[in-house]
C-alpha cells in the first residue's frame, strides 16, 4: 500500500479579508526547524548566562572542582585573592601591582545626570593667597610677619601645643607652678598688697611696676590702679614721648593691640604713678595741670584764629585784584573806578600816609578829598 503524502489542508472560511491572500498554513518541516532553532537558542544562551556569573562571582565564593567532605578545611588556592576577575565591579583599582588600593578620582567617571557639575580635588589645589605677598615670598621682610605670631611646631601634636601656650601663659604671668614661693621663717620679706595686706598679690604687677597690690584691690580702687594708654597719658596729663619711653622714671606693660594684629603693641601705665609724676614733679600740682591745659587750649585757639583769619585774608586779595583786572579788559562803557560822574569831571585821589590795621595787620590808606579807605595790596 502506497503511503500517503501530506495534503494542504483546507482554507478556514472567514480567515481572509477582502482584498488580502489567506496565509497558508506551516508544513511540517518548518514547524520542525522552527523547534530545533529555538532549542539551539535557548541552549547558546544559558551556556552565555553561565560563564557571565562564574566570571563575576569572586574567586573566594567559588567551590573546587573536588567534593569536599564536612568538616574539611579548605585550600589555599580556592580562597586566595590573587586571580581577581577582570570585570569585577569593585572600588578599588583591579591592577594586581595596586593591589589593596582605592582607583585615583581622576578613573571615576561621575553620572549621566551630574556630568555638568564640576567637582574639585583640592588637595591637588595651591592657595596662591589671592595674590597678595606671603611670609614663603619675602621671609625677611618683617612686615608680613606678625607680632607674636607662633605656629604649631610640626613634631608636636595639638594638645601637647596647646598645654606648651599654657604653661608659657603661666610662666609669663607667674601664676600657677611658676608663683613665688612665700617663706614662713621670714615673714617681714614676704611683700604684701599695700592696700589691704594681702599675701596674693599680683607677681606680674609687682615685677613691671614695683607694684604691690592683690587683684581684688586693683578693681576695688580703679582710681589708683587702672591702666592709662600712651595716648591718654599724654593728652590728659601732657606729658611727652621722651618721658614716657623712659622706663626707670615711668614702667610699662606692652599687651597686644587690641584693634588689629598687625599695629604696634599698647602702652599701659598705672595711673597713681603717673599722677604721681606729673602733678608733684613736672608741674607741680593738680591746679597748675589744669592752668597749663587751659594755656595749650586758648593758644590752640587762637591759632586756629589766626589761620583762619590768614586765609580770610589771601581770599580777599586775590578777589579783589581779580575784580580790578576784570574791569581793566571790560574797557569803557560804565567808566573807570573813581571817575566823578555826578560832575562831570574825573576825581583824583590823594592818599595819605599808610596806617596798619591792628585786626588784620594789613597796611590801610585814605584818600584826603573823599575819605576812601583802601588796602595796600603787595604783588
Amino acid at each position: 500500500m502506497v503511503a500517503e503524502r501530506p495534503s494542504t489542508p483546507p482554507l478556514q472560511a472567514g480567515s481572509s479579508k477582502p482584498g488580502v491572500l489567506p496565509r497558508s498554513p506551516l508544513t511540517p518541516e518548518q514547524v520542525k526547524r522552527i523547534e530545533v532553532n529555538r532549542l539551539k537558542a535557548k541552549a547558546l544562551r544559558d551556556q552565555r548566562e553561565a560563564e557571565a556569573r562564574q566570571q563575576a562571582a569572586p574567586t573566594s565564593l567559588q567551590r573546587p572542582s573536588s567534593n569536599l567532605v564536612a568538616g574539611q578545611k579548605r585550600t589555599h588556592s580556592a580562597i586566595s585573592t590573587s586571580n581577581v576577575p577582570a570585570n569585577l565591579r569593585d572600588g578599588r583599582s583591579t591592577d594586581p601591582a595596586k593591589k589593596g588600593s582605592f582607583r585615583p578620582l581622576d578613573d571615576i567617571q561621575p553620572a549621566r545626570n551630574f556630568t555638568k557639575y564640576v567637582e574639585y580635588d583640592f588637595s591637588k589645589m595651591t592657595d596662591t593667597k589671592g595674590g597678595f605677598l606671603t611670609v614663603e615670598d619675602d621671609p625677611h621682610n618683617k612686615a608680613l610677619h606678625a607680632p607674636n605670631a607662633e605656629e604649631k611646631p610640626a613634631h608636636m601634636t595639638l594638645k601637647e601645643w596647646e598645654r606648651h601656650q599654657l604653661l608659657r601663659s603661666l610662666r609669663d604671668q607667674k601664676a600657677g607652678p611658676f608663683e613665688p614661693g612665700l617663706s614662713v621663717l621670714k615673714k617681714e620679706e614676704n611683700k604684701v598688697c599695700r592696700e589691704c595686706g594681702s599675701m596674693e598679690i599680683d607677681w606680674k604687677w609687682e615685677e613691671i611696676f614695683g607694684c604691690a597690690v592683690c587683684n581684688v584691690c586693683k578693681e576695688k580702687v580703679p582710681e589708683k590702679y587702672s591702666l592709662l594708654t600712651k595716648t591718654e597719658a599724654k593728652e590728659d596729663y601732657l606729658l611727652t614721648d621722651p618721658e614716657l619711653k623712659d622706663e626707670e622714671l615711668l614702667p610699662h606693660l606692652e599687651r597686644p593691640n587690641p584693634h588689629k594684629a598687625t599695629w604696634n603693641n599698647m602702652m599701659l601705665y598705672l595711673r597713681y604713678q603717673v599722677e604721681e609724676y606729673a602733678f608733684t614733679k613736672k608741674w607741680g600740682s593738680a591746679e597748675a595741670l589744669d592752668e597749663e591745659f587751659a594755656t595749650r587750649e586758648t593758644e590752640k585757639k587762637k591759632r586756629k584764629e589766626d589761620k583762619f583769619k590768614s586765609k580770610l585774608q589771601e581770599l580777599k586779595k586775590k578777589t579783589r585784584v581779580e575784580a580790578y583786572r576784570r574791569s581793566r579788559q571790560a574797557g569803557g562803557g560804565g567808566g573807570e573806578f573813581g571817575d566823578d560822574i555826578g560832575r562831570g569831571g574825573k576825581h583824583t585821589h590823594v592818599w595819605g600816609r599808610s596806617v596798619e590795621n591792628e585786626d588784620t595787620g594789613i597796611g590801610v590808606k585814605s584818600c584826603v578829598e573823599c575819605g576812601m579807605e583802601v588796602e595796600e595790596l603787595e604783588f
